[in-house]
Formats: structure tokens, C-alpha cells, sequence
């Protein structure tokens, strides 16, 4: 197996056999001239610095780096049909000082007596849906005396709970405190301006989402973009119903589909859908396995610190023409 990494901060992994001596024809089908961006007065391709990682039959693995940059004779990109974003932790790093706070604010504001830590919190991730956690969480150490007894009464609690939170957090966002991850705007505006179609799918509540995109993307932008969230699907990541559901609502192949994560459970829900998968690693899943991933980088980025673009992501489709 072969293992490519882009940039000092990014990983492409591709099953594919690398050879110096063949380069197999690509199929013949239009697709969009790919653009070069514009520094100090010249236009300057974007360069790849390229780690080819090389495993043997006896699991030890050679590493050599080069250099690469696209020329204005490489062959163009084909596009995804859409690109598909999780919310929280891709679109803003929201985790530690966004849900995790307005759920402390609101066990607070019910005199439960319980507070999620950051490291606490950072294991409560692990599982998809604020609702779910909580009910994972009361599970396994106790529910508060506050709390009703009937299964069924818990449900509506835990619903009215996780209402609040979403209030508190919907505040935060309106008041602007919490920004888009770099590149976010850029690489969406690149896929709207070259129609291709955009959607977000999240555990997280449809409002909580839906303000995320429209106080943080801006109106005109939000609404081109469908929104897959909260209990739209009965079973959450990393199930891939969220991402089944959104290719089969936009009407498009899943395999022409590149979905960006920041997690486990997300690539696991993604890679399950058959789609591509790039993570942008987050403040809680940095250290999380993303062997899986089609890609790996620290952020999208923006110019003169971009770590990818439409065009890379429209180049993971292609790979499936390698061999």
C-alpha cells in the first residue's frame, strides 16, 4: 500500500500501486479548466510538497518527499456532484467552548449538579447527538435527583434539556463568538460558484445548524445550502444515513459525492455511504484514527496558507481510474 501525503500538515492515502514507469490514460470527458491563483501581481500554481510512505511485505515503511506544482498543462478535475460538510468542528470549531459550555450552562440553570469537563467531554464526542450523550452519560454514572424515574418521562427530560442548550448555544452564535474555520467560506463559495451543490449533515439540532450557516455564511449563501441535521435520520453517525439521505435528496451518486469531517464517527459515516472523505482535523479529534480518510489536513485554509481546494477535491474522484 502506498501512502501520499500533502503538505507537512495533510495525508492523501490511496490504495493504488505507484509506479515511475506507466501513467495509465485518464477516460476522455470534459471537465472544467482548473484555475491558478493570482500572488503579488503573477499568477503562481498551487505547489504540493508529496511524502510517499511505502510499506513492505514485512511492515517496515520507507519514506521519500518531494515536490510537485500543477502546471497549466496538467489535465483538469472533474467536479463532486456535492460536497457534503459536518457542522461542528468543521464548519467552526464549536465543541469545547460552544456546546460543551451552553450544556454546563444549562445542567446549572437546572441545579443538576453536573458538569462536563473539557477532557470529559472529549470522550462524551464519541458519541453522535447532544440528546444521546446525555443519556449515555446519566446512564452510566446516575441521573440527577431532578430527573424522573419512567423511561419514557426521561426521554421528554432529556429533550427539554437538550431544547435549553440549544437556546444557549444559538446565542453564541448570533453574538458572532464563535468564527468559521479558515477556508470554510472560500472553498464553499468555490463549489457554489461552479454549481456544484452543498449541504451540511449534522448530529447536531437543525437550529443550532441552521444559524451556524446563516449568521456565519451569510443569507445569499444559506440559502443554496440544504441542511441535513438533528433527527432527520433515525440512526446518527457513524451510521451513514445522514449522507445517504442527503445524496438521494440533491438526487446525486454517492460515489461522485466528497463529504469533509473532522472525526471518527463522521469518516466512519461517510466512508459507510461511499463517499470521498476528507478530514480537517479539530481541536478535540486530533488524535483521533483517520487511516480510513481519503485525505488529511489541519484546516481547509485560505490563501496564501491554503491547504486545498474545489480541484483537489473534485481529483479524489478520479483515483478510482488508477491502478
Amino acid at each position: 500500500m502506498a501512502i501520499a501525503t500533502l503538505s507537512s500538515t495533510s495525508t492523501l492515502l490511496s490504495g493504488a500501486t505507484l509506479s515511475t514507469h506507466a501513467r495509465l490514460p485518464l477516460p476522455q470527458v470534459p471537465r472544467p479548466r482548473p484555475s491558478s491563483r493570482a500572488r503579488g501581481g503573477r499568477t503562481c500554481p498551487p505547489k504540493l510538497m508529496i511524502r510517499l510512505a511505502v510499506g513492505d511485505s514485512r511492515g517496515r515503511t520507507s519514506v521519500v518527499t518531494c515536490s510537485a506544482a500543477a502546471s497549466s498543462s496538467s489535465p483538469p478535475s472533474a467536479l463532486p456532484s456535492a460536497l457534503l460538510f459536518d457542522c461542528d468542528g468543521v464548519l467552526v470549531d464549536t465543541e469545547k467552548d460552544g456546546h460543551r459550555i451552553s450544556f454546563n450552562d444549562t445542567f446549572q440553570e437546572k441545579e443538576l449538579g453536573v458538569t462536563w469537563d473539557v477532557d470529559l467531554y472529549g470522550e462524551l464526542l464519541k458519541i453522535g447527538g447532544g440528546k444521546e450523550r446525555m443519556t449515555a452519560y446519566f446512564n452510566k454514572t446516575g441521573w440527577p435527583e431532578k430527573a424522573p424515574k419512567s423511561e419514557e418521562e426521561r426521554k421528554e427530560f432529556i429533550a427539554s434539556l437538550h431544547k435549553r442548550k440549544t437556546e444557549l448555544f444559538m446565542a453564541l452564535i448570533e453574538k458572532k463568538l464563535l468564527p468559521l474555520r479558515p477556508g470554510v467560506a472560500k472553498l464553499i463559495d468555490q463549489a457554489l460558484a461552479k454549481g456544484v451543490q452543498v449541504a451540511v449533515c449534522s448530529t447536531s439540532n437543525e437550529k443550532a445548524v441552521s444559524a451556524i450557516v446563516s449568521c456565519l455564511l451569510g443569507p445569499e449563501s444559506a440559502e443554496k445550502i440544504k441542511i441535513f441535521a438533528g433527527d432527520v435520520v433515525p440512526r446518527k453517525k457513524p451510521d451513514p444515513a445522514i449522507y445517504l439521505l442527503a445524496a438521494s435528496t440533491l438526487s446525486v451518486d454517492p460515489s461522485s459525492c466528497v463529504v469533509v469531517e473532522d472525526s471518527a464517527i463522521g469518516l466512519a459515516a461517510a466512508k459507510s455511504a461511499g463517499m470521498k472523505c476528507i478530514v480537517t482535523k479539530s481541536g478535540y479529534t486530533a488524535e483521533e484514527d483517520f487511516v480510513n480518510a481519503d485525505a488529511v489536513f489541519d484546516c481547509i485554509g485560505d490563501p496564501p496558507e491554503e491547504r486545498f481546494d474545489l480541484t483537489f477535491c473534485g481529483s479524489l474522484l478520479e483515483k478510482q481510474y488508477v491502478s
